[in-house]
């Protein structure tokens, strides 16, 4: 029998246990002629030399309307995206390491208003010890700056130590700035002190296994999983690809870094965000009460500027929202407002409508900057939600 992940374009089969059913698109409400205008943007993407490689994932309901790959994988040696491709996903990995803070915090180990030096005492140091779980999440923690070496990746004691020296600056809670890593090393500390566990283990166990994704999605990539991962590119000045330094090689990708390290099909994360939409369920799995997710997937920065994004940012714990503002980030300047999601650099954006019951995954493997990215963001968004009837 044939591998049925191993296929390439076209709507791909979907193992029996994974938790998104397939269906006819047509079946969940989608508009047929809006997605063959996607699929179309993304090839025309692919064909201009924009990326190698691109997957798309459209749920809704519990059930998985489209799941394509795109183009290649790698070009050298070169490998076709299939279903069974890993992408990394940037800052999309953000939310699965925030959905670590929210397990505990449904496990009533401690509350979002709680301050981080409750947890891991010397994090007080440098007069961060009112710095909350909340404000973490939410990018209003006050150390934007910070990060850790690659020390940390291996070293779990190196981990917390460097991130209790992280050095505010600014007073938590005034000012909202994109954490680029502190934000997300503070949250992988946190779960390590609280649950006595690897950061990447907890999530694994309390998250992607019970979900039905860890075959997926994964924030620490196994060794033997490393075939699947397709290489991470950006454009170089001749108009060709060259492959990244850092984000290709076997320490990065086992390192599970908690900002920007994790693996994921796009199926995995429309499911992930489906969940989400779902008020904390997917098959038959409650993993969140609907109260915590309507709680972390709100509004908790009114239209506070972030400095670091330029735009009112609309934060979530995790998670950002669409809101009403003329601009917004990747989600879609046409979507619903309560529309929450989490982009990665230049690559990619993954997103859950909870009006609609839909979620979206779009990533690609290479790192491109503005202003095409974000303009191509906002076309594609914008596609998938006009595709909902």
């Amino acid at each position: 029998m044939n591998d049925p992940l191993g296929t390439s374009s076209a709507t791909e089969a979907v193992p029996a246990a994974f938790p998104l059913v397939p269906a006819d698109p047509r079946e969940l409400g989608f508009h047929e002629p809006a997605l063959a205008r996607l699929r179309g943007l993304v090839e025309r993407h692919i064909d201009e030399g924009r990326y190698p490689g691109a997957q798309i994932a459209l749920a809704r309901h519990g059930r998985l309307g489209l799941f394509e790959s795109f183009g290649r994988a790698a070009l050298a040696p070169d490998a076709a995206a299939s279903g069974r491709t890993l992408w990394l996903l940037f800052s999309n990995t953000k939310v699965i390491t925030a959905t670590g803070i929210w397990a505990l915090v449904e496990d009533g180990l401690m509350r979002f208003s709680d301050r981080v030096a409750e947890y891991i005492p010397e994090f007080a140091r440098h007069d961060k010890g009112e710095v909350t779980v909340a404000q973490v999440l939410s990018h209003r923690a006050g150390y934007p700056s910070q990060g850790v070496t690659p020390a940390a990746w291996t070293d779990h004691a190196e981990l917390r130590r460097q991130v209790c020296e992280f050095t505010l600056e600014w007073a938590p809670g005034t000012r909202l700035a994109y954490h680029t890593r502190a934000a997300h090393w503070t949250a992988a500390a946190l779960i390590e002190a609280v649950s006595g566990a690897d950061y990447r283990e907890f999530l694994r166990r309390r998250i992607l296994e019970p979900l039905g994704i860890a075959r997926d999605v994964y924030v620490g990539l196994p060794d033997a999983e490393h075939p699947r991962a397709a290489t991470i590119y950006e454009p170089a000045e001749d108009g060709t690809q060259r492959a990244l330094a850092e984000e290709n090689t076997a320490a990065a990708r086992r390192a599970g870094i908690p900002s920007s390290g994790g693996y994921a099909t796009a199926r995995g994360m429309a499911a992930l965000y489906q969940m989400m939409v779902n008020g904390g369920r997917l098959g038959g799995v409650r993993l969140f009460s609907r109260r915590l997710i309507e709680f972390v997937t709100r509004n908790h920065t009114g239209d506070m500027f972030d400095e670091y994004m330029g735009m009112p940012m609309h934060r979530g714990l995790g998670v950002h929202v669409r809101g009403t503002t003329e601009t917004i980030r990747g989600l879609g300047s046409i979507a619903s407002p309560r529309t929450f999601g989490h982009g990665g650099v230049g690559t990619s954006y993954c997103w859950g409508d909870p009006d609609s019951g839909v979620s979206f995954a779009y990533i690609t493997n290479s790192r491109v900057p503005d202003p095409w990215h974000t303009r191509r963001l906002d076309l594609i968004a914008n596609l998938a939600h006009s595709a909902i009837d």
